[in-house]
């Protein structure tokens, strides 16, 4: 389902995790890139934004940010239901959902939640999806009032990591970038508590946590 935060059914006293879609769920990039050179354009790997590293394929120029924001809308129009999963994400969701409650938090365009669900169904990931925009703490805040038990929050985004450190401090956070190309331009996210290389170490630190947490 999607559901405003406010509707969402939660388990006081259950552990939750909170956890991103693209990057962490979807292999976002490795479509992007396709998209991009389908398109005219090209992927710098310059650095970690996508702000300076869209550029044209004709003249090498820069995308501004605004044609950055077009490109992102037609491909998630496109493509929202044929991204493919990251490698073990569904299995390990699966695990962790015998001990946790387990909410996606995306900011996937409005048009396309519904794809967004029609996705996360097809590939073993039925989780109650949370449209956000903009920082994710906020939402992350209240999500975290709701539940007394621990709460832990994946995203590859570090101002999201440092938006969720300022609103809801006590959520543990584990940073997470699918893809390796990307994931080797950014360093050390510092409001993060971990960072993981995949849903197996994912898995098996928030079951660490849980467990000396006496969950």
């Amino acid at each position: 389902m999607t559901a405003p935060v406010a509707e969402l059914a939660l388990v006081p006293d259950r552990p939750l995790i909170v956890t991103d879609a693209d990057e962490v769920l979807f292999a976002f990039m490795a479509a992007f890139e396709r998209f991009l050179e389908e398109t005219g354009h090209y992927f710098d790997w310059a650095s970690y934004a996508l702000d300076g590293n869209v550029r044209t394929r004709a003249d090498d120029a820069p995308v501004p940010r605004v044609g950055i924001r077009g490109l992102l809308d037609a491909f998630f129009e496109r493509h929202t239901t044929a991204l493919e999963p990251v490698p073990g994400a569904a299995a390990a969701l699966e695990g962790l959902s015998r001990r946790a409650q387990v909410v996606v938090l995306s900011n996937i365009p409005a048009a396309q939640q519904a794809a967004r669900r029609t996705a996360l169904a097809r590939h073993g990931m039925d989780y109650p999806l949370i449209a956000n925009a903009g920082d994710k703490g906020p939402t992350v805040c209240v999500l975290a009032e709701r539940v007394a038990a621990p709460v832990f929050f994946l995203d590859d985004g570090p101002r999201h990591h440092a938006s969720v450190a300022r609103c809801a401090p006590r959520v543990r956070r584990l940073h997470m970038i699918a893809d390796a190309r990307l994931a080797a331009l950014l360093g050390p996210v510092p409001d993060a508590h971990h960072a993981v290389r995949h849903w197996p170490e994912a898995q098996a630190v928030i079951e660490a946590e849980l467990a000396a947490a006496g969950y």
